[in-house]
């Protein structure tokens, strides 16, 4: 079975926890109850995505397409 994307909130607050609580990895994972490599994941996509944190003022859809960029 495909793996389900995360919600943009659960998306944003992984984001929130790392860049302003500074929180580790592993404890977002627990904190939210998903897996550390989904964690992982997140923090390498919004590294290749070029945005900074703050993010800026953007609605879900446009996070989404910079996050998860079409393949090819």
């Amino acid at each position: 079975m495909a793996n389900r994307r995360l919600s943009m909130r659960k998306i944003r607050e992984i984001l929130r926890l790392k860049w302003e609580v500074g929180l580790s990895a592993r404890q977002i994972a627990r904190s939210l109850s998903i897996s550390h490599s989904t964690v992982l994941d997140m923090l390498r996509r919004f590294e290749c995505s070029g945005l900074s944190w703050p993010l800026p003022n953007i609605d879900d859809a446009e996070l989404e397409a910079k996050l998860y960029p079409p393949k090819g």
